[in-house]
């Protein structure tokens, strides 16, 4: 090798098998492959070597200064105001203030660059706790092998409070939807309380991705969805987050709970769904003992549960349904009747609710009065808008206890005028 001459480890390679080429003892193509390059290149490599021996490989650009290099003095001043008033900004805000107060205009990458050379790291500032228990619950769902393949995968849907790191409630469901939300809502709302926020990503089970309907436009509403609807009506503020990191204690625990939740479920041989919630429902009140810390407000958030207000019938999916002449509904293609009430033999031409609940079974309601609830014909999760009621399709409903009057038509008499009568 020349002497002065100092080449990378890649220059190196090179040098050894050009030395080889030169004398003969491999092929162009050989060392072509060898390489990695063209044979061209090695052509090109070969002529530079017999031009200008082991310097003949090195960069071109070796030793001279880049011309889009930032001037000393700038790096210089760059450093100074990263020591000063912007140690506590991050890369990003730290070079778009470079530009806009300081005229100094430098990439992010040349900021952070600078900020690395002299040991200083861009700040990462977490979000503040709430102060107090019930402020605020961080909601979301983690698909995963938990069985770890014992089992089909499941998703974990779970909350946390933000103040403490407690977990309330959670509950394995067979994929992320409505309904698993509902029932992780109401064994909170029935345990603990209402909170007063929750915080969730932008799905569109908490977000409705459809036009707002002719009711919501005359009223100013934006569209709901029906978790969101859930959320109004119980006067929950519902906070979207705008990336995984603002929900940076639900993802760091789902990250743990894939640790020690996984194996408590292995040591318990759980292999499905139900015998996975028997598993959480021991194991989160021991988590969050062990986990959980003492918030900076002692007391608790939560709102009791109202009183006059029937879970059943508040965390189910509501459709609207206009009542036909024959006293009939239709949902999912079939006629379900209306038996007539104690006030009102019909509801022809009246707007009713139909409630979708968790049971599976399916209720109509008009102003508040539940007229009928059908059975489903198979148990089992409830599907939105399907519907198919048990056979024979009789309804439970309490106004059987008010049977209409007897249909059997009764005699009538003849009218017969008295004998003083005009006619």
């Amino acid at each position: 090798m020349d002497k002065g001459v100092i080449l990378t480890v890649k220059e190196q390679k090179r040098l050894r098998m050009i030395v080889e080429l030169d004398a003969g003892r491999v092929t162009g193509r050989e060392a072509a492959e060898v390489l990695g390059l063209s044979l061209r290149q090695v052509w090109r490599l070969l002529a530079a070597f017999r031009r200008e021996g082991a310097a003949g490989l090195m960069h071109g650009n070796r030793g001279r200064e880049p011309v889009n290099k930032t001037q000393r003095s700038t790096r210089e001043r760059i450093q100074e105001l990263a020591r000063g008033r912007y140690r506590d900004y991050n890369d990003t805000h730290f070079a778009e203030e470079l530009e806009n107060k300081h005229q100094i205009a430098v990439s992010r990458s040349t900021a952070r660059r600078l900020r690395r050379a002299m040991g200083q790291a861009s700040p990462r500032k977490r979000r503040e706790r709430y102060s107090q228990r019930g402020m605020l619950l961080q909601l979301d769902g983690s698909p995963h092998d938990w069985l770890e393949g014992r089992g089909p995968w499941l998703t974990l849907v779970i909350a946390i409070d933000d103040a403490t790191s407690e977990i309330p409630a959670g509950v394995f469901r067979e994929e992320e939807d409505d309904a698993g939300y509902f029932e992780l809502m109401w064994d909170i709302s029935q345990s603990h309380g209402l909170p007063q926020a929750v915080y969730t990503d932008r799905h569109t089970i908490f977000r409705s991705p459809k036009h707002s309907t002719i009711e919501q436009q005359l009223t100013g509403e934006p569209p709901r969805s029906q978790f969101g609807r859930v959320m109004d009506e119980l006067a929950i503020e519902m906070i979207p987050a705008y990336s995984p990191q603002a929900k940076g204690r639900v993802e760091r625990l789902f990250g743990t709970l894939q640790d020690r939740l996984a194996r408590a479920l292995h040591e318990a041989n759980a292999c499905t769904q139900a015998e996975a919630n028997q598993v959480l429902r021991r194991f989160l009140p021991e988590f969050s003992v062990r986990f959980s810390v003492a918030p900076a407000q002692p007391g608790s958030a939560y709102c009791p549960w109202p009183q006059d207000l029937k879970p059943e019938e508040l965390f189910c999916f509501k459709h609207q349904r206009t009542v036909q002449n024959d006293n009939t509904i239709s949902f999912d293609g079939k006629r379900l009747q209306i038996p007539p009430g104690p006030d009102r033999i019909s509801f022809a031409r009246a707007r009713v609710d139909v409630q979708q609940r968790l049971d599976g079974s399916l209720a109509i309601c008009h102003q508040g009065t539940t007229l009928v609830v059908y059975e489903p014909a198979t148990p089992g999760p409830v599907r939105v808008g399907k519907f198919t009621p048990a056979q024979p399709a009789q309804p439970v409903t309490q106004a059987k206890l008010h049977k209409p009057k007897s249909s059997v038509a009764k005699t009538r008499t003849p009218y017969k005028p008295p004998p003083d009568h005009p006619w």
